[in-house]
């Protein structure tokens, strides 16, 4: 069965409507957030509510696979995706597959493929946190500009997941991480073998989702953040990384008021939405449905609408 592939930018509700998805197909829904695996992290990752049930994350009784799984001082990344989620593709060979997230490299490597190239090192990855801690987001991306001006060229200086990994390449095989990659980073998935579906808003809307979303969870998330940093974890831990958490760590230490934090965390995630649909908007087979208003967004209709183009690409 051709898979359905969920996307868009953060707040946008994929999770919603990819539930309404598996409710009418009696489908599974595999995640692709790259935040929403880590134990523990669930309110400020906005991770569906469910619960453990025989061996499965099931919100609202839909098997949600990929969520609340991973401890938070592990790292997670595209090719981990990938082993999991041919895993939970066999499984269900003969059940429809929802894609849900907004990690657009997971679902690219899933999809399309990914280069083989060499995973990281404590030692590569130390270098690299230290150059950040030490310069900066700036600085880091500068020392990518130095090395490889060409990835550098292609990363925002805000990217720093990225601009770490491409400095790391570099570090790890003295070559530039441009000319390590075989073009797949460019080639779009096979309309044939999925079914892309992309969710957007129009961009005010979306930044007062944002607000709404972000004022709703932080107070979860200051606690989340506090229990664990009593517990001992540090906030360099890799869960602690995610989007909010570093804010909520500043504001428990009295380095920003609520207020403030709040809209740090806002702005980080306009900037996150920017990428994301920076990212997606190359995937022109995509079914695009972008939305005006809260009215617009009736998960139940446009999972009909959704599923009627999915049996005619069939």
């Amino acid at each position: 069965m051709k898979p359905i592939v969920l996307c868009g930018p953060t707040a946008s509700g994929k999770t919603e409507l990819a539930l309404a998805l598996a409710r009418q197909t009696g489908g599974i829904i595999i995640s692709a957030d790259s935040r929403q695996v880590y134990k523990r992290l669930t309110i400020g990752t906005a991770k569906p509510q469910g619960s453990w049930q025989d061996g499965a994350y099931r919100v609202e009784g839909v098997p949600y696979y990929l969520v609340d799984f991973l401890d938070i001082t592990d790292v997670f990344n595209a090719g981990a995706f990938c082993a999991r989620a041919k895993e939970i593709a066999r499984a269900h060979p003969d059940t429809q597959l929802i894609f849900a997230g907004g990690t657009g490299m997971y679902l690219h490597a899933y999809f399309v493929g990914m280069d083989e190239l060499p995973p990281g090192t404590p030692a590569s990855r130390a270098t690299v946190e230290k150059i950040l801690q030490e310069e900066g987001k700036e600085g880091l991306h500068a020392r990518l500009k130095e090395k490889d001006p060409a990835s550098a060229e292609k990363i925002p200086v805000g990217n720093v997941q990225r601009t770490m990994r491409a400095l790391e390449l570099f570090l790890l095989t003295g070559q530039p991480a441009s000319t390590l990659k075989s073009g797949r980073f460019f080639k779009l998935p096979d309309e044939r073998q999925s079914h892309w579906v992309y969710l957007d808003w129009e961009k005010e809307t979306l930044a007062k989702r944002i607000q709404t979303r972000t004022e709703q969870i932080f107070d979860g998330m200051v606690e989340e953040t506090r229990q664990l940093l009593r517990e001992g974890f540090p906030p360099q831990t890799p869960g602690l990384k995610s989007l909010g958490y570093p804010q909520a760590v500043e504001f428990l230490a009295g380095k920003l008021d609520r207020a403030t934090a709040i809209e740090h965390v806002c702005t980080l995630t306009r900037q996150y939405a920017k990428r994301q649909r920076t990212w997606f908007n190359r995937y022109t087979q995509a079914k695009r449905i972008c939305l005006n208003t809260s009215d617009d967004f009736k998960p139940a209709q446009l999972s009909t609408e959704i599923l009627a183009a999915h049996k005619k690409s069939a």
